[in-house]
């Protein structure tokens, strides 16, 4: 019987695509990540019991790295229960091919064409070649500035007392380094990051943390490269990026400048706990960075307006960048879609940027990523709206905290009902894994496009 089952199972490996075992891998990390967060040895002894649908509630928020939870997480974790969550951000962050890859590189495994493969699709990279080298840069670059970070934001705490005790200060401050990297907007405290809304240092150096793991990992490699080559070779010939790099830091530029300044003139009289402009500037910076990818928070979400509210919903639906640590339809894919309605209304068929012509299939997947992306959410927002007894503006932000894996929560999350917390569910994964993978697991190896074309006719459009 084993046997057979194992024959029937090595059938279904060969037969699935990469899509498909990659989305199956995601779902066997979570159900490790469930059974990991249900051992006692994680919890309070006093914590308040929680049932099995929060815990694979927050399995899933971990392991999309979005964080929101159904119940306060530190009421119920031990420190042994925060160094897991740290750890299982990192796989959550990074993904679980990279990690396994990462391991297969330091046993000195031979990494075949099929893993290469996997790696290419969890990256969402264009080429297999340098998979292996991408894999190893990140991960070596993330883990670096994650432990640099960690240690400056434990001195700072130790040189102002944050906590009682210098362990203290160390685990706070490693967490905090590990959380804005990953973008895992969990909160162990109660309070967030609240207690540093005016220490605008701190902030900045939380907006920094945030975008080096929104911007995207080829981002981060050719960034590295071009510095390696300023250094090795001094005044030659320019440095090359790729189109993507331009585009990723481009839209991120874009979507974080825009923000600021409407969230900005939103609450222009608003930010209650703010003294003054800059205090004013700096909030709207801080939320137009973090609403995108992180979900950390220096005040209260209900302190805000019902504009700003619907500005930081939208801000969490376009999420970060492909390849990168966070979720939502992304901003090259948005930024794709804008390009092609402002191509579309001056009459142009092509779409051109940065001296360089976008393809007709990447703009047919930004359209079709987006337009599904929208339907889904608004499924979402409608079953709920059935489901929870909240306001329709609340429904609307978990929605999108939940798709774009934020974390930010107008406070609904812990008396959401089962079908709702099953529908945030649902969102949370699908905005880790990304719209078009998730429509590419249903499409089996043997389906094909028509190896022929039939008559065109037009027809009648608007």
């Amino acid at each position: 019987m084993f046997y057979k089952l194992k024959k029937k199972i090595g059938m279904k490996y060969r037969e699935a695509t990469p899509i498909q075992l990659l989305v199956a891998y995601y779902a066997i990390a979570t159900l490790v990540t469930f059974f990991l967060l249900c051992l006692p040895v994680f919890k309070l002894p006093d914590a308040p019991k929680t049932t099995l649908l929060d815990d694979l509630f927050m399995a899933i928020s971990t392991i999309s790295v979005t964080g929101l939870t159904t119940f306060p997480i530190d009421q119920v974790y031990n420190q042994y229960g925060v160094i897991l969550l740290e750890v299982l951000f990192q796989v959550g962050g990074f993904g679980v091919t990279m990690l396994a890859t990462v391991a297969m590189v330091l046993t000195g495994r031979r990494i075949g064409l099929h893993q290469r493969q996997l790696i290419q699709f969890d990256m969402n990279q264009p080429r297999l070649s340098g998979m292996v080298k991408l894999v190893t840069s990140v991960f070596g670059l993330m883990l670096m500035v994650q432990l640099i970070f960690g240690i400056l934001f434990s001195l700072y705490f130790a040189w102002n007392e944050v906590y009682p005790t210098f362990s203290e200060d160390i685990f706070h401050g490693m967490y905090i380094s590990v959380s804005a990297v990953t973008n895992a907007g969990f909160d162990v405290t109660g309070d967030s990051i609240i207690p540093f809304r005016n220490d605008h240092l701190f902030l900045l150096i939380i907006m920094v943390l945030i975008v080096i793991g929104s911007i995207g990992y080829p981002v981060l490699t050719e960034i590295e490269a071009w510095l390696v080559y300023k250094f090795k070779y001094p005044g030659r010939r320019k440095f090359r990026f790729s189109l993507f790099c331009k585009l990723a830091v481009f839209f991120a530029v874009i979507f974080t400048v825009v923000g600021t300044v409407l969230l900005y003139l939103s609450e222009n009289e608003g930010f209650k706990l703010r003294a003054d402009s800059l205090s004013n500037f700096m909030s709207a910076m801080f939320y137009s960075v973090s609403a995108r990818n992180a979900g950390l928070q220096i005040n209260s979400m209900n302190d805000f307006n019902h504009t700003t509210l619907l500005m930081l919903a939208l801000l969490m639906f376009i999420g970060a960048s492909p390849s990168s640590v966070g979720g939502g339809v992304r901003t090259t894919t948005i930024g794709i879609f804008i390009l092609y309605l402002y191509s579309f209304i001056r009459g142009r068929n092509n779409i051109n940027i940065f001296n360089r012509r976008i393809s007709q299939g990447d703009v047919q997947k930004a359209i079709v990523v987006v337009s599904l992306s929208t339907l889904l959410c608004v499924c979402a927002v409608f079953i709920l709206s059935v489901t929870e007894d909240a306001p329709l503006l609340a429904l609307v932000f978990e929605v999108a905290s939940a798709f774009g894996t934020t974390g930010l929560s107008l406070g609904i999350t812990e008396s959401l009902s089962t079908l709702g917390k099953i529908v945030i569910m649902v969102l949370m994964f699908v905005g880790r894994i990304g719209m078009l993978y998730t429509l590419m697991f249903f499409i089996r190896k043997r389906d094909r496009d028509l190896s022929y074309k039939l008559p065109t006719e037009k027809i009648i459009i608007g």
